[in-house]
């Protein structure tokens, strides 16, 4: 006899039509499940080490993380994400990011850099060049606001000035016809009196009308003529009389026949009120705007502190904060810019012996580290202690006015009038080096690095000196001369007196002119700073320009001056000017 087969299955539904669920007597027992499946799931001893699989953004290839973050800021890039993972940190060390980031920000049609591009350094160009938009696109759109609000106003002025022009000569024609009708009664009224004045046997018929009715009626021929007057006014719309107790009053205009009524006349007012509401002439008040946020720059102007034009200024300490500048008042001043809203006038140096700086204009200022030298066109240069608050720390003789200074670490070049570029040691009781002759005529603009001495000249060259070498490398002869020169990196801007932009490049001994560019200037090119992502510029036509150090230099923000502009110095984003009217100018970081 077969046994009949019965499935788990359906043995399960007629337990489950019985309301009864029995255990099985195997499973009636404390051991675990899985001894009793026969499975044996106790974890090893040690277990095996296995790295985690990447999930989230590092499970993406690696080409869409540097996309996705080729989309963050900069300073993210270099200062966030490292501390993220170590993963996260080597987006900051791909180099082909970094040059697609820089591509974009200078545009598909500017070359980018203008020097050398091995050794770059991309990260800090694409940061300071972040900076530079954020904070001077802002500058200059806010200043063609002012410009603009300026014009119209400018040109309100003009048309209020036309329209009183033409007030006038409406009122000197009115003066003229008005003096005509005048000439003309009194022509009549002579007529009067001299017929007035004819003996009684003169004939009837030759006296006028007037005299004949005053004769009969009693009348006087004057107050004829100014109740004739009156209607005439009458007639034009003004109308003149007099009150009941002699009292001189004028009406409203177009309120004759109105009986001198209160009420009507206020009506008559308010009606004229809604015609000008309804013609704009009397406009509603405006809600209140609400204000706008802050520029990211605060603009500031340091406190009087100079008697004549500002040749130089120089930011020092690292971070903006301390500003020296000097005048053709003789005297180099300290700026103290985090005190008070304007900055204080911390100290204004001064030499032994004397009542101010110098004996001459100062015309140049050095840095580095607590080490400040002033040059003077009285041939000297004398050095101050920063960290002894400016005193004075040594005095260099040199044989010619003193125009230009460059210096690196205790070295200190001068360059003069007398067409040489002196090397000092300012270390040494006897100070001066070396001195080089590599001009023919006076020595502008100087910069230096620990290697290599680069000078601009008004003999129109531009010259590269070799200190380790002991020689010169290169002389380049330029159609216009070299008043103000930056170098950065392996790169050299310069500006000259026809208001163009000059570059070099300077790479492992090879020194060679790239290009140069009309950015706006009109005038001397004073000033110019150059950084791997910032390029500023400063000319006697009285602006200052900020843009970003690609070819053609593209120009951020245009600031108009009152006065020409003879330096600048760029610190920290702290921009500081020297101004013809005696002034220093500062554009910093809004706290």
């Amino acid at each position: 006899m077969s046994v009949p087969q019965v499935t788990l299955e359906e043995e399960e539904k007629d337990r489950g039509r019985n309301g009864v669920l029995e255990e099985s007597p195997s499973l009636k027992t404390d051991a675990p499940l899985s001894n009793q499946l026969g499975l044996n799931l106790e974890p090893p001893l040690d277990p095996p080490e296995t790295s985690p699989s990447p999930s989230g953004l590092l499970s993406l290839p690696w080409e869409v993380v540097a996309s996705i973050a080729s989309h963050l800021p900069a300073q993210c890039i270099i200062n966030v994400l490292p501390q993220v993972c170590r993963a996260l940190g080597e987006v900051g060390e791909d180099t082909s990011a970094w040059q697609l980031r820089a591509h974009r920000l200078t545009g598909p049609k500017a070359s980018f850099p203008v020097g050398p591009r091995e050794q770059f350094d991309w990260p800090t160009a694409c940061l300071e060049m972040e900076q530079l938009i954020e904070r001077w696109l802002e500058q200059e759109e806010w200043a063609q606001r002012q410009r603009a609000l300026q014009q119209e106003e400018a040109e309100r002025e003009q048309e209020m000035d036309e329209d009183m022009d033409g007030a006038d000569d409406g009122e000197d024609g009115a003066n003229r016809e008005d003096g005509a009708h005048g000439e003309a009664a009194a022509m009549r009224n002579g007529a009067v009196r001299e017929a007035a004045r004819e003996p009684d046997g003169a004939e009837e018929d030759m006296r006028p009308d007037a005299v004949r009715a005053f004769q009969e009626d009693g009348e006087n021929p004057l107050e004829i003529r100014i109740e004739e007057e009156q209607r005439d006014n009458e007639d034009e719309g003004i109308e003149n009389g007099l009150a009941e107790g002699g009292e001189n009053h004028q009406d409203p205009p177009d309120t004759a026949g109105l009986g001198g009524d209160r009420e009507q006349n206020n009506g008559y007012l308010d009606d004229m009120m809604d015609e000008g509401i309804d013609e704009g002439e009397v406009s509603k008040p405006q809600p209140p705007r609400s204000p706008s946020p802050p520029l990211a720059l605060e603009h500031i102007t340091l406190p009087s502190g100079h008697i004549a034009d500002v040749n130089s200024v120089l930011l020092v300490g690292g971070e903006g904060t301390v500003c020296a500048s000097g005048s053709r008042d003789r005297n180099v001043n300290l700026w103290d810019l985090r005190r008070g809203p304007r900055g204080e006038l911390r100290r204004t140096l001064c030499g032994r012996g004397l009542f101010s700086t110098h004996r001459g204009w100062v015309w140049c200022l050095a840095a580095s580290g607590s080490l400040l030298a002033s040059g003077s066109f009285d041939s000297t240069v004398r050095l101050w202690d920063l960290e002894a608050g400016g005193a004075e720390r040594g005095l260099i003789r040199s044989r010619a006015a003193v125009l230009c200074l460059s210096c690196q670490n205790h070295m200190l070049l001068a360059g003069s009038h007398d067409q040489k570029i002196s090397i000092y040691d300012t270390r040494a009781a006897e100070p001066l080096v070396k001195s080089l002759g590599l001009h023919g005529d006076a020595v502008l603009c100087l910069a230096s690095d620990d290697q290599y001495i680069l000078s601009g000249s008004k003999d129109n060259t531009v010259a590269v000196y070799d200190c380790r070498a002991g020689r010169l490398l290169k002389k380049i002869q330029l159609k216009s001369y070299l008043l103000s020169m930056s170098y950065s990196g392996r790169e050299v801007w310069a500006g000259d007196n026809h208001g163009l932009v000059h570059t070099f490049s300077l790479n492992e001994g090879l020194f060679k002119s790239v290009a140069q560019f009309n950015v706006g200037h009109s005038s001397l090119v004073t000033g110019v700073h150059h950084s791997p992502g910032t390029l500023y510029t400063c000319s006697s036509d009285r602006t200052i320009k900020v843009h970003l150090p690609c070819a053609p230099p593209k120009t951020l923000c245009t600031l108009h001056h009152q006065a020409g502009v003879n330096g600048l110095s760029v610190e920290a984003g702290v921009l500081a000017i020297a101004s013809g009217d005696m002034n220093v100018e500062v554009w910093r970081p809004r706290q």
